[in-house]
């Protein structure tokens, strides 16, 4: 029989009352109000007489904000026709089949008539749920990433059921959470960690990861955490099903105790639950004790927290190593590390004879500590002086490279037109993401980069091939875009998000 997780995780109690329909209230996540667009909103039915689904799903998040004890005992009858109509409207037209081989075209000739019978047998208990698909992608560092592909019915009622609990958990996760979430983004957490850094006396940085995250879930204590906030029995079972359902690769079938398949629809949200009982509430509580400031911003199984002082976080580094042991988890040891950081990092390692101050990557981006052009350390944020630098990390920017240089092979015959718009898109797309402030350069050299790889396979078209580098800077300022930075500083647009209704943590 385990045990419950820690005392911050004995709040919720074990009686189970009905949902209740009243006024919203405000939302207490780390001390915030309802943002605009947040999911509080009431919708306006859309007739009269039948009201909208988002409406009902507004009370159901009403009643988990008023009381975040209270375990909600009726959810299943929210995951309607409609819903399931929306979520196989939401698919990629052209995703992979699952173990089933029936593709989104298919599942959708007789739509009407399918949808009713899938939520007959959802709702009767007669669902079942297949393994997954196992598939294999190319991670940036060389190695291989296993994936899970679901079979279309189980994306279905998987996606209609995560819509039903983001009206739960919405309300409980905390603030510094930003992985898979609703209206939640990467360049949220980065703008998030930046103003942290720049704005308490963070010293001292501990950039973890967890090893095998989602291949280390324990599907005991992950049905415990459920249940502390979900008492519909029939959700809980779907969730075990899907848990239960193993994957099929090379034609045989497995499963285990532990792991939720990634790529699953439900792999995300069920990921947040287990880490928010295993990880937010528990460092919630643990940095109360902490002799000085302590900012946390964690984005799925990849988690960075800063220290004033080295004593707490040493001292978090083995206490964390123990909590995780605790429910079957452990930090990968290649790629979480305790560095020296912030405003006086560069002149305490020179007084040491350590040379720069170490970096670390998050979310794509390596950080490290940038001077001013006259030669200090700023407090504030200008065009020429930063504090925080954020360029794109190298093995990712690499990665990328040889996957446009592999496209431009394979497409080197066609009209140079056809390929210029592919490239445009291909770039454009990759500045939308890290064209931030202080990674001007790395994008000119990723500009740089592609244009000498259209070379390369535009002169390998023809053995007699007249494509000079006059001609190709000619096409590279048709069809590559010039970088110039999209996204503003961190810390004017984590303000002008939260409008001062957040401090950072």
């Amino acid at each position: 029989m385990m045990n419950d997780p820690e005392k911050s995780d004995e709040r919720v109690v074990p009686t189970k009352l009905s949902n209740e329909v009243g006024s919203p209230t405000e939302e207490t996540m780390e001390g915030r109000r309802s943002a605009k667009g947040n999911t509080g909103g009431q919708n306006v039915p859309r007739t009269q007489s039948r009201p909208s689904t988002h409406s009902a799903l507004d009370r159901v998040r009403q009643t988990a904000a008023r009381d975040r004890t209270k375990k909600l005992t009726s959810l299943l009858h929210h995951v309607t026709i409609e819903r399931l109509r929306a979520s196989y409207l939401a698919l990629k037209r052209k995703a992979a089949a699952g173990v089933d081989g029936v593709t989104w075209d298919e599942y959708g000739q007789g739509l009407e008539a399918r949808l009713v019978d899938l939520h007959g047998r959802v709702h009767r208990g007669a669902y079942r749920a297949k393994p997954s698909r196992r598939v294999y992608i190319p991670k940036s560092d060389g190695r291989q990433r296993p994936l899970g592909i679901a079979a279309l019915e189980d994306k279905l009622v998987q996606r209609a059921v995560v819509e039903v609990l983001n009206a739960v958990y919405e309300v409980d996760f905390l603030g510094f959470s930003y992985g898979f979430r609703p209206r939640r983004s990467q360049h949220q957490a980065l703008d998030a960690l930046a103003t942290g850094i720049q704005s308490k006396k963070v010293r001292w940085v501990l950039d973890a990861d967890i090893r095998g995250f989602f291949d280390a879930i324990d599907h005991g204590w992950m049905v415990k955490f459920v249940e502390h906030r979900i008492a519909d029995k029939r959700v809980v079972r779907l969730i075990q099903k899907w848990l239960g359902a193993g994957v099929l690769e090379d034609g045989k079938w497995s499963t285990s105790e532990t792991g939720t398949p990634q790529g699953a629809t439900i792999s995300p949200l069920l990921a947040n639950v287990y880490l928010h009982y295993v990880f937010d509430l528990w460092v919630q509580q643990w940095r109360k004790r902490a002799q000085g400031d302590v900012i946390v911003v964690r984005y799925a199984d990849d988690f960075v927290v800063g220290f004033r002082h080295e004593a707490d976080a040493v001292r978090f580094r083995a206490d964390l190593q123990e909590r995780l042991r605790r429910f079957g988890l452990e930090v990968h040891p290649e790629k979480t590390r305790l560095i020296e950081f912030g405003k006086y990092a560069a002149q305490n390692r020179c007084e040491r004879g350590k040379g720069k101050p170490e970096t670390f990557d998050f979310l794509g981006f390596t950080h490290l500590c940038g001077k001013s052009r006259a030669g200090y350390f700023p407090a504030r944020e200008t065009s020429n002086q930063i504090l925080l630098c954020r360029h794109t990390t190298i093995s990712r920017m690499r990665a990328r490279l040889k996957r446009i240089r592999e496209e431009l092979f394979r497409r080197r015959h066609l009209p140079v037109p056809t390929q210029g718009k592919m490239i445009e898109a291909v770039v454009r797309g990759y500045y939308a993401y890290h064209a931030v402030p202080t990674n001007i350069r790395r994008l000119d050299t990723f500009r740089t980069e592609v244009t000498r790889s259209w070379l390369h396979a535009l002169r390998r078209r023809s053995q007699r091939t007249r494509m000079t580098w006059e001609r190709m800077r000619r096409l590279a300022d048709r069809w590559v875009p010039t970088p110039r930075i999209l996204h503003p500083y961190p810390s004017q647009r984590f303000a002008e998000r939260t409008q001062g209704r957040s401090r950072v943590r």
